[in-house]
């Protein structure tokens, strides 16, 4: 699953937030990349982009790591070899090899400009040890072990929705040969910070699914709406306040977006948040 957001992004706490989930066991390598100047829309630039923007990753251990300028970070190589090195030399991009565990992308402006920024992640595999390699080359004597399973499985986006093309956008690449159960998410009053409501959340999010061509799968404003509401909240998904929003479909891989919007044109901080359920 390789996931995106797309955020207008401002200053202070007002900046780009990708919050995602490694599950499983062994190592996942993925790449976050954070760009602005080559954003374009039906192969034209999109107006009001950021012109330099700075990736932040933290993980749940405390680690930081930043990068502005992906050819400046150390990982020029790696990142080129990827296949997904950004294609100008003001965005950012960071690889990493992690267990399974909690981390937070936080797209910035340089000194403190604005704009509409993209943050992306995109899932490079699982890592085989060292150990297993030298196996491998050795030739097994025993039976091959099971690979690890380790999956990006969730993705929350936070920004400041405003009108617009400027809204809350998400995409979603699901592969695999199967259909999978997707929660899609809009919230706005419940979003709290250090246990803490954050200032200026959008107070009624609505949400849209289309898919690759474009076309409206579901709409849903106001989550226990939806006529599958009883099965959101049997998935433990559904939002704590009654003016946010869910759908929850059943995909095949694919591409796909959801966007969230202010009711009547209202503005304010919204997460956009999807979930793959394992069943």
């Amino acid at each position: 699953m390789n996931i995106a957001g797309r955020v207008a992004v401002q200053t202070g706490d007002q900046v780009g937030f990708a919050g995602f989930i490694v599950k499983g066991n062994g190592v996942k390598r993925f790449i976050v990349r954070a760009i602005g100047p080559s954003m374009k829309v039906n192969g034209n630039p999109v107006p009001g982009r950021l012109m330099d923007p700075v990736l932040e990753l933290h993980d749940s251990n405390g680690q930081t790591i930043t990068n502005d300028n992906w050819r400046t970070g150390g990982q020029e190589a790696e990142i080129q070899a990827s296949g997904l090195a950004p294609s100008d030399d003001r965005e950012s991009a960071i690889i990493r090899n992690v267990p399974a565990g909690t981390f937070t992308a936080i797209i910035r402006g340089a000194n403190n400009t604005t704009g509409i920024g993209l943050i992306e992640i995109y899932d490079l595999g699982t890592v085989t040890s060292a150990a297993q390699e030298e196996e491998k080359s050795e030739g097994p004597t025993v039976p091959d072990a099971p690979e690890a399973v380790v999956e990006l499985a969730n993705l929350s986006v936070r920004g400041n929705v405003q009108t617009g093309d400027n809204v809350l956008i998400d995409g979603l690449i699901l592969q695999g040969g199967n259909a999978k159960r997707v929660v899609f998410r809009g919230l706005g009053p419940s979003i709290q910070s250090n246990g803490q409501p954050v200032p200026g959340t959008l107070q009624d999010p609505n949400l849209e699914v289309r898919d690759a061509n474009g076309v409206q799968l579901r709409f849903n404003d106001d989550w226990q709406q939806a006529p599958n509401a009883a099965e959101i909240q049997s998935a433990g998904l559904a939002p704590s306040n009654p003016k946010e929003s869910a759908i929850l479909l059943t995909l095949p891989p694919g591409t796909y977006t959801s966007i969230v919007r202010g009711v009547n044109n209202t503005t304010g901080i919204a997460l956009c948040e999807v979930y793959k359920l394992d069943n």
